[in-house]
């Protein structure tokens, strides 16, 4: 364990993502590295009030720590998966805040209708829209560490990354992006987005996100995206 940038709680045995577990949505899924990739620090509260008003409103507050690393001149990458649709039949949302590094965030909408990227540094905090799957990439050249709040209400779904060998593009060192071929032949280009053009970031989640919850400031939108439609611009 170690310290992490913008947490001062106690934190528990991080999950690490190792190599093994990820070859499958590797664009080499060959590449010679059998090591840990990432940690994912879940559930993260500074005390039992915190955790008990966190649980009391179906959120949880996460960090991921990905270090600095290409897999055969692939960017290491999270795993990448879908959020299920809450019982009004919208997806659940997701927020992440840079905290330390830079980041590409790679979503795709699940009828694979539009693929965007979105370049993040640090402070940048960027909201995952309903109907969006998601991959975090490292493509700086020291660790990314990521913050997120997310719904407590569901269990998020891997299998179609997994069954089509990751997202629809791959992201290499030297800044290309090629296209996965497992995907269907009319999947759109990767478009280029800023953070704040997923969605209406300054009205869902005003304050970095440790600050959401020091303060007790509910994101609503995270378990009730119905009622906040019109904050969602993709």
């Amino acid at each position: 364990m170690e310290d992490l940038p913008g947490w001062d709680g106690p934190l528990p045995e991080p999950d690490v993502r190792m190599a093994a577990e990820m070859r499958s949505i590797l664009a080499r899924p060959k590449c010679q590295y059998d090591g840990p990739l990432y940690l994912m620090y879940r559930d993260l509260a500074k005390d039992e009030s915190e955790r008990d008003w966190l649980a009391s409103h179906n959120i949880r507050f996460d960090i991921t720590h990905i270090p600095s690393r290409t897999l055969c001149s692939e960017y290491v990458k999270t795993k990448g998966h879908y959020h299920p649709v809450n019982a009004a039949g919208v997806g659940y949302p997701e927020v992440y805040e840079v905290l330390a590094g830079e980041a590409l965030y790679l979503l795709q909408r699940r009828d694979l209708s539009d693929v965007v990227v979105i370049p993040a540094r640090a402070g940048a905090r960027i909201v995952i829209p309903p109907g969006y799957g998601h991959v975090t990439i490292n493509s700086g050249d020291h660790s990314l560490v990521m913050s997120n709040l997310v719904s407590s209400a569901f269990t998020s779904q891997y299998a179609e990354y997994e069954e089509l060998c990751g997202a629809a593009y791959y992201v290499w060192d030297d800044g290309r992006y090629t296209k996965n071929p497992a995907y269907p032949p009319n999947t759109p280009l990767v478009r280029t987005i800023r953070a704040d053009q997923t969605a209406r970031s300054d009205l869902l989640c005003p304050l970095p996100l440790i600050e959401m919850v020091r303060t007790r400031e509910v994101p609503l939108f995270l378990n009730r995206p119905e009622e906040f439609i019109s904050h969602f611009l993709l």
